[in-house]
């Protein structure tokens, strides 16, 4: 397994975002934009997806329409090293955005704060005085608040080089339910996430616009993945899935990209077309596609 990567699903804004977001952190680049051809299913020649990298950690964005909505259910972490990191950072992403909890001070941090940018996509932003990261990070809510510990869990013993680095629990008389996940740190195929449970009567919950591509080597670990991950949630198209918690996946050759394209417009029409056909991904119809376009 190569990485495990989040996936952002936009309406029209997916480069737009990505310009942003590199325009705002640290070693942070624009990898490659894919457009759409004719088989669409969006406009021929308009931008399908943007890969990026904010901190060395990739991203990629989708022009999807308008069909999936962010939530705070899934946010991306961000650890700063400075006060004026944090403020500056903060700055940007608030701006045309939603402040959920103001920049300041909290018995858990010395700055703190939460905000869904202006695209709708939500970041923590934290004075940590240690290394910069970005991390995603999963909050347990609504009918499975209490499962994030159970879901952590399930998910390290599925993937390779993976543990939990750290677990504190809420205790009796906190603001959270006694026993559950107060903050979660755990490594999944090398990377890093964290997560936590609330009881807070949210009414929002896990949202497709927010996924994880694991990127595998080959077709066995894509069927392992795609079982054990799929077992009593919801599969779709083009390799896509949601896990008994709500948590969206898209299970994917790591060579994706060489698979999906092609100079020929013809050849490449013939490999959307196959791929909008299926559920779990098959890597050897995929290149029967792309040989025979």
């Amino acid at each position: 397994m190569k990485s495990i990567n989040p996936f952002f699903w936009f309406d029209t804004q997916a480069e737009e975002a990505a310009v942003f977001y590199t325009g705002i952190f640290g070693n942070s680049r624009i990898n490659s934009r894919a457009h759409y051809g004719e088989a669409g299913p969006g406009p021929s020649g308009s931008v399908m997806t943007a890969a990026f990298q904010l901190e060395g950690r990739d991203f990629v964005a989708l022009n999807g329409g308008p069909v999936y909505s962010f939530t705070p259910a899934q946010s991306l972490f961000v650890s700063c090293k400075t006060p004026e990191e944090i403020d500056e950072l903060w700055r940007k992403l608030a701006a045309g955005g939603q402040v959920l909890m103001e920049l300041q001070k909290y018995p858990f941090s010395d700055k703190f704060g939460w905000v869904n940018d202006r695209f709708g996509l939500s970041w923590q932003l934290n004075l940590g005085g240690g290394r910069k990261s970005i991390d995603p990070f999963l909050m347990f809510v609504g009918k499975v608040q209490g499962k994030a510990e159970e879901a952590i869990n399930h998910y390290v013993s599925l993937f390779r080089n993976s543990r939990i680095e750290r677990l504190e629990r809420f205790a009796k008389g906190e603001m959270g339910q006694d026993g559950t996940v107060k903050h979660a740190r755990f490594t999944l195929a090398g990377t890093e996430f964290m997560a936590m449970d609330s009881n807070a009567a949210h009414e929002f919950t896990f949202s497709p616009a927010f996924s994880l591509v694991v990127n595998c080597d080959s077709q066995e670990e894509i069927d392992l993945l795609w079982d054990k991950l799929g077992e009593g949630g919801k599969t779709s198209q083009c390799g896509w899935l949601d896990d008994r918690y709500g948590v969206t996946w898209q299970i994917v050759p790591a060579n994706m990209g060489e698979l999906m394209t092609d100079k020929d417009p013809a050849r490449a029409k013939k490999i959307m077309e196959a791929m909008l056909k299926m559920t779990k991904l098959d890597i050897a119809a995929l290149k029967r596609a792309r040989e025979l376009g």
